[in-house]
């Protein structure tokens, strides 16, 4: 089996698109959400809290012909990805269009906006504000096929919609498309657009926090007190390739995915079930050869969902016991649903190079009912270790766990 290792990566995140800014806000221990004003107009939703993406800007050739199939969710999609390459040494390679190089990618939908206008059609009978480029930017697959054509990759196109795991199986399907030699090189991740109508689905399920006037202290995953998730947005690529052929190119190597589990549930649309949680880390571990013990750190799903905090850290604890530390990122950033498996697998990435685990925000009084764990409190933890977890677990109970590795050169 061919060894995968992480050359490249872009993104774009409520903390920021950079690691030092990330960094910053993280070891700040402070949140980015905040009242969404905008969300005032719509009567019957409950929460006004978001994570929009740090602002950005789009470089000239991101212009109306390039994107015209694009919306928002695909246009932060293509940005990361063209980052990524560029952060690879490989933006403009023969490699990218010679077939060796293809794209697993994932979003929950694609851009509300476009959904709309087809709903548009149903309740009043006419098409207006549809044209040729507005099922395009609403499929599903839009991310995974923007990109694709924006670069002109000619390898194997994997989507991934699949709602919260969308990007870290973006991760893991493009991991094994490597690992057994039918890709040299992937561009793999997620993205998502914040909107309304994302929040209406959380709300109508009683999910989402309604802390609306104090967004620095929500959520709060695996808290007593927790009253439900935030949702963020962004985008985040990772250039995975072969380690040989990386090798051999002298390509600048941030890390190596050396553990892949996904499984589901087969039980409960909406009701995540703990033993096959366990049963996608243990997957992962098998995957990458490794015991429980060699996990150094695991980033949670961590939704601050009642039963999904309880669930997971259920069977995390079944996995590993009480004795390695874990923290949730959406503390910092919301859930940024189909982006957020790529964008904490990349910032584990990262934390585990820092030799520095951020804590989980708001987290003082630990939900009895959740697992006894590790959990990382204020002040974060620093720790040195090569291997690191991170996992997701959607709706549909979709369960996903990565392992990464450092790269000692």
């Amino acid at each position: 089996m061919k060894r995968v290792v992480i050359v490249g990566v872009g993104a774009l995140s409520p903390l920021g698109h950079d690691w030092p800014t990330v960094l910053q806000q993280l070891r700040a221990e402070q949140n980015v959400v905040r009242h969404m004003d905008e969300w005032d107009a719509y009567e019957g939703l409950h929460t006004r809290l978001g994570a929009l993406a740090a602002p950005f800007e789009l470089p000239p050739h991101f212009n109306r012909k390039t994107t015209r199939s694009m919306g928002r969710v695909a246009v932060m999609a293509t940005l990361a990805s063209e980052r990524a390459l560029a952060d690879a040494g490989l933006l403009g390679d023969p490699l990218v269009t010679s077939g060796a190089m293809g794209v697993s990618y994932g979003s929950s939908a694609g851009s509300p906006a476009a959904i709309g206008n087809f709903g548009n059609m149903i309740a009043n009978k006419s098409t207006e504000g549809i044209n040729a480029n507005t099922y395009l930017r609403m499929m599903s697959h839009t991310a995974a096929v923007n990109i694709g054509v924006f670069f002109g990759l000619t390898g194997r196109v994997i989507t991934t919609s699949s709602a919260c795991t969308a990007g870290s199986q973006g991760i893991g399907y493009a991991f094994e498309a490597i690992q057994s030699g039918r890709q040299i090189a992937m561009l793999a991740g997620g993205a998502e657009e914040l909107d309304a109508t994302h929040a209406a689905v959380f709300d109508t399920l009683f999910a989402t926090s309604t802390s609306n006037n104090t967004p620095a202290l929500s959520p709060r995953p695996f808290d007593a007190h927790r009253d439900g998730l935030v949702l963020g947005e962004g985008a985040c690529t990772l250039v995975l390739e072969e380690l040989e052929h990386a090798q051999g190119r002298g390509a600048r190597i941030l890390g190596e995915i050396v553990g892949f589990g996904t499984n589901s549930d087969g039980r409960h649309v909406t009701q995540p079930n703990a033993d096959t949680m366990a049963q996608a880390m243990r997957l992962a571990l098998q995957s990458a050869n490794l015991p429980p013990e060699a996990i150094g750190y695991i980033n949670a799903h961590g939704t601050a969902t009642e039963h999904g905090d309880v669930a997971e850290t259920t069977g995390t604890h079944a996995v590993f016991g009480s004795h390695t530390p874990i923290s949730s990122l959406k503390s910092y950033m919301g859930h940024t649903l189909g982006a957020c498996g790529a964008l904490e697998a990349w910032m584990t990435l990262q934390m585990m190079q820092e030799g520095w685990f951020a804590p989980t925000l708001n987290l003082r009084d630990i939900d009895p009912r959740c697992g006894a764990l590790d959990y990382v409190l204020a002040g974060g933890r620093s720790l040195q270790t090569d291997c690191v977890m991170s996992n997701n677990f959607a709706f549909g109970g979709i369960n996903t766990s990565l392992v990464l590795r450092r790269w000692n050169a």
